[in-house]
């Protein structure tokens, strides 16, 4: 079966197609420009899969709370303008004549990891990724935990801090304004104006700067205290950390070792693995959802 599969984030669209053997034959990104707003952007999806006539079925992954059965998006924040209410399913559906599969990117993450990186081992674990927010997923015998109204999982919205920093859903003190990637180069902007994103963070970290070590000790101290009260909650036996500060395995060994600062002894066995799919984790998921595909070929 002939796969297109897209994986919608603020920063880019990711895009593949598998081949009839469920192999995928590229990786490409192409910009979201977000600021376009929700019909701008799946216009402009339409008109990369338009570009793969002979494709047989969509999956798609997408930022946003996600309802399953109608292919819609139930909410999505400023990140993603216009973009609430979105049928993705049904727009899809009557253009290209094909099934349509959606779900939300880091659901969609969580199961490319389970059936092909970090997690192929474990039937329960937690799932986060680090980025503009924090998002989540709860998978328990290796299946997706998705709530009463389908959207479990938001994690970057427990709040850490009553009366804290005002959040994008209009709450404040939320995990991610504190744990999120937004939130480690916005302190890092205070030490160091020119210090913009992760990339520089790295690269002044390396060359020895202090200060700016100091901003990601702090900060992954703050990812773990998030992550300290899920472990608690659902004792998992892991807890996987994606996005892309999440590749640098020096942001995963603070985590780490903040998290067992947070945690009860009695907990202490849970392991902390950095993805293995990383940013292609949410396309290798997404195309699972066919049940057409029995495997899927990594590029």
């Amino acid at each position: 079966m002939k796969i297109f599969a897209g994986d919608i984030g603020g920063t880019s669209i990711k895009y593949s197609v598998t081949d009839d053997h469920g192999y995928m034959m590229f990786f490409h990104e192409a910009e979201t420009e977000r600021e376009k707003g929700g019909p701008y952007i799946i216009q402009k999806l339409e008109d990369l899969i338009a570009g793969y006539p002979d494709i047989e079925a969509i999956s798609i992954s997408t930022a946003g709370q996600v309802n399953i059965e109608e292919g819609s998006i139930i909410y999505a924040n400023e990140n993603l303008p216009s973009y609430t209410g979105t049928r993705i399913k049904d727009i899809l559906e009557d253009r290209f004549r094909v099934p349509v599969m959606v779900e939300n990117d880091v659901n969609a993450a969580a199961l490319g990891e389970k059936h092909y990186g970090a997690a192929k081992e474990y039937s329960d674990f937690l799932f986060l990724t680090f980025g503009t927010g924090i998002g989540g997923a709860i998978v328990i015998d290796s299946k997706l935990y998705r709530g009463f109204t389908g959207s479990a999982g938001e994690f970057g919205h427990m709040n850490q801090y009553p009366n804290g920093i005002e959040c994008g859903c209009g709450k404040q003190g939320c995990y991610e304004q504190y744990g999120s990637t937004t939130a480690l180069i916005r302190e890092a902007k205070k030490a160091d104006p020119g210090c913009t994103n992760g990339r520089q963070l790295f690269a002044m970290i390396q060359d020895g700067d202090q200060r700016l070590l100091e901003v990601l000790d702090s900060w992954a101290n703050e990812a773990a205290r998030g992550i300290a009260s899920l472990v608690h909650i659902f004792n998992p036996p892991c807890v996987i950390l994606g996005g892309g500060i999440m590749e640098q395995d020096l942001s995963v060994r603070l985590v780490s070792e903040k998290l067992y600062q947070h945690i009860m002894t009695s907990y202490s066995g849970v392991k902390i693995i950095k993805s293995q799919l990383g940013n292609k984790a949410g396309l290798y998921g997404a195309i699972s959802l066919h049940e057409g595909v029995k495997h899927i070929g990594k590029i």
